[in-house]
């Protein structure tokens, strides 16, 4: 595979979409990801439906979990505030994680090169794939993940009480089905796969850690961090007020 060809089937993966294979696509990445991901970068194009048409179906998911969240269960998304220390961090919290949520679209896209790019760092002796077949592989373990992730969320949207439970093993969830799938498309032993996810998640670390320390001074040097603060501040200010006259008038 080359990256003009994955280019190439950016359209095909959004507009055609064969509405007879995305169940069995995502049934074999359970039973037989090889089958689907390497398959795939061999050239069976018509059993499977392929790695961008899978991911649309992801973002699909995503997009209808937010509306129905922001819509119906609002308080569901605010509960994470609960454990910040005060008014302000809550606040600011809840604006971190609107924006997340508001450009997670975004944020998937973004995700993939990164994955692509730790996950044939790790494998670097190992020949087998090139770097655009790496996005092909983490197309379909991210996108399988935030699916079985939002048919959960979504199946159990009217017991409110699981949903912070869910978000919270999301990303163990993510994980093992991630390195499952990377285990079956090496044909890794335990010890090597246990000595992989070791230094993938230390790759990932470090990653994380540069980006927050640069979107921190980037924050800082445009102004954004004091404005975000300045705006937490006012909103608990107003939370504040609107408590104490309650109270006062109680």
């Amino acid at each position: 595979l080359t990256l003009k060809y994955l280019f190439s089937e950016i359209y095909n993966g959004f507009f055609n979409i064969d509405s007879s294979r995305p169940m069995r696509t995502f049934i074999n990445l359970f039973k037989k990801p090889e089958d689907v991901i390497v398959g795939y970068i061999n050239g069976t194009r018509k059993k499977y439906i392929n790695a961008f048409g899978y991911f649309t179906i992801a973002l699909t998911l995503a997009g209808l979990y937010l509306f129905v969240m922001q819509r119906f269960f609002p308080e569901i998304l605010d509960q994470s505030a609960a454990f910040q220390q005060n008014e302000v961090q809550q606040e600011l919290n809840k604006n971190m994680v609107g924006g997340l949520l508001e450009y997670q679209a975004l944020v998937f896209f973004a995700t993939i090169p990164l994955l692509a790019f730790i996950s044939r760092l790790i494998f670097w002796k190992n020949k087998r794939f090139n770097y655009a077949e790496h996005l092909v592989i983490n197309l379909y373990a991210y996108s399988h993940g935030s699916i079985v992730y939002y048919l959960l969320s979504l199946g159990l949207i009217f017991i409110p009480v699981v949903q912070p439970i869910i978000a919270f093993l999301s990303i163990p969830l993510y994980m093992i089905l991630y390195f499952y799938i990377l285990k079956r498309i090496y044909e890794l032993e335990a010890g090597t796969m246990v000595l992989k996810t070791l230094l993938f998640l230390v790759i990932l670390g470090v990653v994380f850690f540069i980006a927050m320390i640069i979107g921190g001074i980037i924050m800082y040097n445009t102004g954004f961090l004091d404005q975000m603060l300045e705006e937490a501040k006012n909103n608990a200010k107003g939370v504040s007020y609107i408590a104490s006259s309650i109270n006062w008038t109680s």
